[in-house]
């Protein structure tokens, strides 16, 4: 970790504190074994991921981070001559500090700050849709038998108008869906329609729809090579908190599903920050923390890396922890016995140094200093040091309106994801099967043709062969996170 020299293929993190001159680095071949970025508020988290965001950036690896605080925008201009930037720049004695921005995209779930980001509830799927929703078991079930009807059936869920209407149909059937796919109680659709009302007064109705998300749009370089920093603004969306949650575990979960393996790269293909981290690990299920870890192992393989950032290391159960090579500990706090366990937890993950009391450094570190260890070139991790974190070269805090509208204005996906798109779906044509069960109830109604229109369960049942090669009516192959394939 520690070398004199600056390797071009690494992150300067800072310089040791015991010698400052002694560059503390971040491998690029290693920084796709994930990472931990922890400690209290106002330690300097937010400023470490802005030096890490930064120096991939440089490195020509696309990331994406999500701006909790609304001050990352500032990482696309150039830093602003300070006293104590250039006090720090001389401690650590970095030569090569030059004030540059970095290359931004701007998301918004809402539209109102950045590109808007969609998925569709197909490409969500089942599981991830019922830890949204908040649902138990039994409603779960539904929810998956809702689903396997649209593959089987060829009725694209795409919005949640889709989806109501799905859950509608299914109760106005249940006798002919009891018979192939198991029980549906009436109250379980009304407990799940009831949720999907809160979820659209909490911006879901944005949420899902088209055109969805493609992956390539946040793996992009500048014309110079760099590393394109895809901001999410999460200011809004942190007040929902489970869709912030969710939305970043479907994400990873793409990444996963479309990226093919490439094994240790020279660096990695994407850096992903999850910052507010136990968001996503809150009141989940067994199952899914399994899926989560499942994915946080395997997608290294895919040159993905995941940084963690929170503000107890505590709140990243052990299974996860386990997969996080480099770490980063800013000051943490030990008023409570929770607090105390937290510093002895974070001190137990380090290598330890045998000229550093672990526990006693992570409650007494600055402001910018920070415990660090990160693995070596055979992977192993390195010996803890104590570390003056170098401060970035762009701008530390957010920039300005008038500034944001103008890198949002010259966006090269300008005009790809801004209109929604509404094509034929579940909903329109579960109403066609509606009006096709009104005619045949008032006595039968011909079609243009002469012919008696078929019954709902005709239409149900044959709708299969109906769509045989077709796109449509093929099964919808979900991500690991998707669907576990059960039907109640």
């Amino acid at each position: 970790m520690s070398e004199e020299s600056e390797d071009p293929k690494a992150i300067l993190l800072g310089g040791s504190l015991g010698d400052p001159s002694e560059r503390v680095l971040l491998r690029g071949d290693m920084a796709n074994r994930h990472g931990l970025v922890a400690g209290a508020t106002g330690t300097g988290k937010t400023v470490t991921l802005q030096v890490l965001a930064e120096g991939f950036s440089k490195l020509g690896v696309p990331v994406f981070a999500a701006d909790i605080k609304g001050d990352l925008s500032g990482i696309s201009t150039a830093a602003s001559p300070h006293p104590k930037i250039q006090e720090r720049i001389d401690t650590i004695g970095i030569d090569s500090y030059s004030p540059s921005g970095c290359p931004v995209l701007f998301w918004d779930v809402f539209g109102d700050t950045g590109h808007p980001v969609r998925t569709t509830i197909a490409e969500m799927g089942p599981l991830l849709l019922s830890r949204l929703l908040g649902l138990n078991e039994t409603q779960e079930g539904v929810l998956h038998i809702a689903f396997r009807i649209s593959d089987d059936d060829g009725l694209l869920l795409l919005d949640l108008k889709d989806l109501r209407s799905m859950l509608e149909w299914i109760g106005e059937h249940d006798d002919e869906i009891q018979k192939k796919y198991g029980n549906v109680h009436a109250a379980s659709i009304g407990a799940i329609q009831r949720r999907l009302l809160v979820l659209e007064e909490e911006g879901g109705d944005v949420f899902f729809g088209e055109p969805a998300l493609t992956i390539s749009s946040l793996m992009q370089r500048d014309f110079s090579g760099r590393g394109v920093i895809s901001l999410l603004d999460a200011t809004r969306l942190m007040n929902s908190p489970r869709l912030y949650g969710t939305f970043l575990l479907w994400l990873l979960s793409e990444l996963f599903e479309e990226l093919e393996e490439i094994g240790d790269p020279e660096v990695p293909r994407l850096v992903f920050f999850f910052d507010e981290a136990h968001l996503l690990f809150d009141d989940a299920p067994k199952a899914l923390l399994q899926k989560i870890e499942q994915v946080v192992r395997l997608i290294r393989s895919k040159g993905v890396g995941i940084y963690f950032v929170t503000q107890n290391p505590l709140d990243i159960p052990d299974e996860v922890a386990g997969q996080l090579g480099n770490r980063v500990q800013h000051a943490l706090r030990a008023f409570t016995p929770r607090d105390q366990k937290a510093v002895r937890a974070a001190a137990e993950t380090f290598r330890q140094n045998p000229e550093l009391d672990t526990s006693e450094a992570i409650t007494s570190l600055g402001v910018g200093e920070a415990l660090i260890s990160c693995l070596d070139e055979e992977g192993k991790p390195s010996i803890v040091e104590k570390v003056l974190v170098a401060p970035p070269e762009s701008q530390i805090g957010p920039i300005k309106e008038a500034e944001r509208q103008a890198i949002f204005s010259r966006s090269p996906i300008k005009g790809v994801y801004d209109k929604a798109v509404d094509r034929e779906s579940a909903f329109e044509l579960l109403a066609k099967r509606r009006e096709e069960e009104g005619d045949d109830e008032d006595g039968g109604s011909k079609s243009k043709g002469g012919r008696k229109r078929q019954s709902v369960g005709e239409a149900f049942f044959k709708s299969i062969a109906r769509s045989i090669g077709s796109q449509v009516g093929r099964q919808i192959v979900r991500g690991i996170l998707g669907s576990i394939g059960k039907s109640r």
